[in-house]
């Protein structure tokens, strides 16, 4: 079962439209997974892998990115990852017709979240057709989901504050490089000085041994 549906821009993690789970208590407890999918946006950069599976507790996110835009979709462990990247496939498809043109400028959270009107009939369409159409479609086409990466949310997350912190120091080895730079050239600068000052004192010495002496 699709029990969560969230978009957001890929470049900045800007949410862009959502759709949680009808039911009221299902709703609050996925409060900490759209917080996870929220934080996993903000992790994205132009390397990220297109289409991934990242497992967080019983659940899995499926996501797909295409034309700037991340479609993000919670269901179950046991939902079938063809059927659900077809789902995100389709939705793609609609979103960049009814909104492609917007994503650019958006500015404010959710500034699309009419979307969910189609959304939630693609939610209930999937769901009624799972055990058919799209479950047949699964047999015929599983090779084309072996290579979609499988990752941890935990990991994931992990690895986005680590990649922060390298940043971070690779930052600061730049600007003490640049420093160093600096210093060498000033080093070398004094050397030379030096060098055209021990020569100039060694010249005078010559001319005023053999013209005054």
């Amino acid at each position: 079962m699709v029990l969560m549906v969230m978009i957001a821009r890929a470049s900045d993690g800007l949410p862009l439209a959502a759709s949680l789970q009808d039911d009221e208590q299902s709703g609050r407890s996925l409060l900490e997974y759209q917080n996870q999918a929220k934080m996993l946006f903000k992790k994205l950069t132009p390397n990220s892998p297109t289409r991934c599976s990242i497992e967080t507790g019983p659940y899995v996110f499926q996501y797909l990115i295409e034309n700037d835009v991340c479609h993000l979709m919670l269901c179950d462990r046991g939902y079938s990852k063809k059927t659900a990247f077809t789902f995100l496939e389709e939705m793609a498809s609609e979103f960049q017709s009814q909104h492609g043109r917007r994503v650019p400028q958006a500015t404010r959270p959710y500034s699309c979240i009419e979307f969910d009107t189609y959304i939630q009939k693609l939610r209930r369409q999937y769901n009624d057709q799972r055990g058919h159409r799209h479950m047949h479609q699964l047999r015929e086409d599983l090779n084309d989901v072996t290579r979609i990466m499988m990752d941890n949310i935990d990991d994931v997350l992990t690895r986005g504050a680590a990649l922060s912190d390298l940043e971070t120091k690779a930052t600061g080895l730049s600007t003490m490089s640049k420093k160093f730079h600096k210093d060498a050239q000033y080093l070398n600068m004094r050397s030379t000085v030096a060098k055209i000052a021990a020569g100039a004192v060694v010249t005078l010495v010559f001319l005023l041994y053999f013209f005054v002496f």
